[in-house]
């Protein structure tokens, strides 16, 4: 049901995004995030001069109303925006989950977020190329990064790494094995002109990270940032029963005293459960949980707007993406070699 003051909604949405000090540094950030600001299924991004619509119904349209809603009002309340893209992500028709444009001509090649530039494609896929609910990661990246070695394990369009070089990490490694996203990540590079060595790994990550270990490569920071679920012939990713051990799969290519940055993003997962698995993983003496990182404000709502609750507890966390920073420890202390 569509709430009778849902333009209300809306306005107080885009206001307290003004408003929020956090975004005056980007332009890809959510308006609306209708799961848990009253309109379930509905998702209002912008990035840079254009409005990104996704409607996630499996009753698409039963939205169409609030769609046309949004369109009219976000041209007229956003000066900057020429454009307006919606993704039906259960269409039958592949074009409409990728985005058909309501409104406009052309789409952004790229965003600015502290003073960052990324390139993107929002009609790449079905996702949007960036994702603005790492952008807390992004800053630690940055202000975490300097003269270490990264490995971006399931990098996509690579804009972990990209803040990491741009917060002057030595060396970053981009792995994926989506060649049309990874070639995102070349543009950003070259959007930026960093100096240092980004190398693309194009490559399945069980693939990729079995060879790193026979090479024998180390890094300062591995990050962790796996899909829900995949499976290829190499191995499988499950982040609802499997979490640890993909961490244990990359925990050997990190350097004595350096971080894993695991995120876990399953949304029936609960901050208490991924926290006890890596708890019980501490105990090993070589794994210890330092620092949470929290989803911004624009993506998890503002107490003034939210409605509705994650459908599993989050806590500690803020968000059923849950985001940990682990120190890890090695038996022989060697160091980063790559």
């Amino acid at each position: 049901m569509i709430p009778d003051d849902f333009r209300n909604r809306l306005q107080k949405s885009l206001h307290l995004r003004q408003e929020d000090h956090s975004l005056f540094e980007s332009d890809a950030y959510r308006i609306f995030n209708g799961f848990y600001e009253g309109l379930p299924g509905l998702v209002v991004d912008r990035y840079a001069s254009t409005i990104l619509i996704s409607n996630h119904s499996h009753q698409p349209e039963s939205l169409n109303s609030p769609i046309e809603q949004i369109s009219q009002f976000s041209s007229a309340e956003i000066p900057e925006i020429d454009s307006v893209l919606l993704k039906t992500r259960h269409s039958t028709d592949p074009e409409e989950r990728k985005g058909r444009l309501l409104h406009g001509q052309a789409l952004p090649q790229q965003i600015t977020e502290h003073g960052i530039k990324y390139a993107i494609d929002l009609r790449l896929n079905q996702d949007d190329s960036f994702y603005p609910d790492t952008r807390n990661l992004r800053e630690w990246l940055l202000q975490n990064s300097k003269q270490k070695s990264i490995l971006n394990c399931f990098a996509y369009t690579g804009s972990l790494g990209i803040a990491a070089l741009a917060g002057a990490a030595s060396a970053v490694v981009q792995n994926d094995i989506n060649g049309e996203a990874l070639s995102l990540a070349e543009k950003s590079y070259q959007l930026n002109n960093f100096s240092q060595v980004m190398t693309i790994l194009k490559r399945d990550f069980f693939s990729a990270v079995n060879a790193l270990k026979k090479s024998e490569k180390l890094f300062d920071i591995v990050i962790l940032d796996s899909p829900f679920f995949s499976s290829t012939r190499y191995g499988k990713v499950d982040l609802q029963k499997e979490s640890v051990q993909l961490i244990n799969k990359v925990r050997p290519l990190v350097a004595h005293e350096g971080r894993l940055i695991a995120i876990n993003n399953a949304l029936y997962v609960t901050g208490k459960q991924f926290i006890d698995e890596i708890n019980d993983l501490s105990k090993t003496g070589y794994v210890a949980m330092e620092s949470i990182i929290t989803i911004p404000s624009d993506i998890t709502g503002y107490p003034e707007t939210i409605t509705a609750k994650p459908p599993v507890d989050p806590a500690p966390f803020n968000h059923p993406t849950k985001i940990c920073v682990l120190k890890v420890l090695r038996k022989d202390q060697k160091l980063a070699n790559f």
